[in-house]
């Protein structure tokens, strides 16, 4: 048995989730509504507040599913109840970011800025702080489309390895490397 696939979801009190014809599940809440497609061979079941995803065999196929599509509705369930939330820092002198809206435009050692434009589903926010590196925080209900734009932010500027520059996750460590002269003797 799957150990992802067979835990239960406990769903939420402002949560409503319904199963569609074509297992289509529809989950809505407080910060969103997101739907997702299951396999015909997979069945959700709901019962008391509490969601169970089952698989018909043993077969490798029908594991691989059960818990992808029990760790897909969790995602769904805690995006639209809590939501996500990723932070990522600037690091490098001279490097900046603000908001205006749905566009963020960041400087980070190029000869232009880089303005990017985020999905209606992603807020997003800037802070600089006297000292400290530009924070930009990216708020969502959907987790893999926060991590995709997250991901495409930071590959603008990925930190470098010899002074730590770029853009990163907070709490990312990075890791240095020593540079010519400490090769020389």
């Amino acid at each position: 048995m799957s150990r992802v696939g067979k835990a239960p979801i406990q769903i939420p009190a402002k949560v409503n989730i319904e199963v569609n014809k074509g297992n289509i599940v529809v989950v809505k809440g407080p910060l969103g509504e997101m739907q997702q497609t299951v396999h015909p061979d997979i069945t959700v079941d709901i019962t008391d507040g509490v969601l169970t995803v089952s698989r018909p065999t043993e077969q490798p196929r029908h594991r691989a599913m059960h818990g992808l599509y029990r760790a897909l509705l969790f995602n769904m369930v805690k995006g639209v109840s809590e939501g996500y939330e990723i932070n990522m820092e600037l690091v490098g002198v001279g490097y900046r970011a603000e908001t205006r809206g749905q566009l963020l435009d960041i400087s980070v050692g190029y000869s232009h800025n880089i303005v990017f434009e985020l999905p209606n589903e992603v807020k997003v926010e800037a802070k600089t702080e006297k000292g400290k590196a530009p924070l930009v925080t990216l708020k969502s209900f959907d987790k893999q489309l926060i991590g995709q734009v997250a991901a495409k932010i930071r590959s603008f500027r990925k930190p470098e390895p010899y002074k730590g520059k770029g853009i990163r996750f907070q709490g990312e460590a990075v890791r240095r490397k020593a540079g010519k002269s400490a090769g020389k003797k």
